[in-house]
């Protein structure tokens, strides 16, 4: 009877499991999945809005947010927000009049040498959502709740919006909103999104019209970089890494004798290092070394010269980096397995065992 009253329950439950995953059915698309649950879309949820809707609960110090910054930051946007190295500045060109008026001056000036965040952003909420989402760039979404709101306020404090005992929160963060240095220089005038908030403007900046004669049957879709702008920021094909499918034009060339570096045949004789013992520097664009190391000082990862003084003649132990990776020798940025021949990684080992000369 015991086991009578066992096999009826299971029957039982297992009825009321399969109603429930009926029940659970997508409505709008019979028999293709299910609609999703309020505990999975708040796991996708996390946009925060410029209304602070969105925003969770917490707060975090400016002080918290320094010791933060210099461990998982600093190596990408420099210790003060001003690196220039493998992205832009986060801070400079604003000013404590900017921060009164709303409206960052030297975004006018045709002659001012960059723009940096600080420069450009309107809303602090921007700051909050994408450091949440997206930082730090090697574990994003791995900041806690006090974390996101320190590393925010360091962020604001080297800007002079906060003051460096400054607390920020859920609570205050509106009112310092009212001192972000470009605050007002973002339009709305454009009717791009629909709302009572774009002052009543019902159509878009755009108006298109359908073709209805003499069309163009086969479109081009073609780019290119104009003649001033190419090899403004340097060659692009040695920038990018080597993952996936996007690659850079040779921007040392004129346009249309541009060369893809990264996607050379892996059919072609590897180049070797010039006779004189200089950089094998063919090797180094190809495989995409020139994004994260510099010849004589810091990127993403050391220079090849700092590695030479620290690793000397260690061919073998230099090969295997440039092959498997690894991380924490030089710091917490991990470095990923390189895909390359074994004759090229020990070229590149056997150039550094000797001092990495250019």
């Amino acid at each position: 009877m015991s086991s009578f009253l066992k096999s009826t329950a299971a029957l039982l439950l297992l009825s009321l499991v399969g109603m429930g995953l009926a029940q659970a059915q997508s409505t709008r698309f019979p028999g293709i999945g299910r609609e999703a649950t309020p505990k999975e879309v708040a796991a996708w949820d996390i946009d925060v809005r410029p209304d602070f809707k969105g925003l969770p609960v917490g707060s975090g110090s400016v002080a918290k947010g320094q010791d933060v910054w210099e461990a998982k930051c600093a190596s990408c946007h420099g210790v003060f927000g001003e690196s220039n190295e493998v992205f832009s500045p986060l801070v400079g060109g604003t000013t404590a009049k900017d921060i009164e008026t709303g409206r960052v001056a030297n975004l006018t000036r045709a002659d001012y040498p960059g723009r940096t965040t600080m420069m450009k952003v309107s809303t602090v909420s921007t700051l909050w959502d994408y450091i949440n989402r997206a930082m730090p760039w090697n574990q994003p979404k791995s900041l806690t709740v006090e974390e996101v709101y320190s590393v925010t306020a360091y962020l604001l404090n080297l800007a002079d919006v906060v003051p460096g005992n400054y607390v920020l929160s859920d609570k205050n963060i509106a009112e310092v909103q009212k001192r972000m240095p470009n605050r007002n220089g973002m339009t709305t005038k454009h009717a791009m999104w629909p709302g009572k908030e774009f002052a009543g403007l019902t159509k878009p900046d755009v108006v298109n019209v359908a073709c209805m004669s003499n069309c163009a049957t086969e479109p081009k879709v073609a780019s290119l970089l104009p003649d001033h702008a190419r090899n403004a920021h340097g060659n692009l094909a040695e920038q990018n890494r080597g993952v996936g499918p996007q690659r850079g034009a040779d921007t040392t060339r004129p346009e249309g004798k541009s060369t893809v570096v990264a996607q050379a045949s892996p059919a072609e004789a590897a180049p070797r290092p010039s006779a004189g013992g200089g950089a094998p520097t063919a090797l180094l664009q190809k495989h995409t070394c020139l994004a994260c190391h510099g010849m004589d000082k810091k990127l993403i990862g050391p220079s090849f010269q700092e590695i030479a003084k620290k690793h000397p003649d260690k061919v073998d132990y230099l090969a295997a980096k440039v092959k498997n990776g690894g991380v924490g020798v030089w710091g917490q940025m991990p470095m990923p397995a390189q895909a390359l021949p074994e004759a090229d990684a020990r070229t590149i080992a056997v150039w550094i065992a000797k001092g990495a000369a250019k």
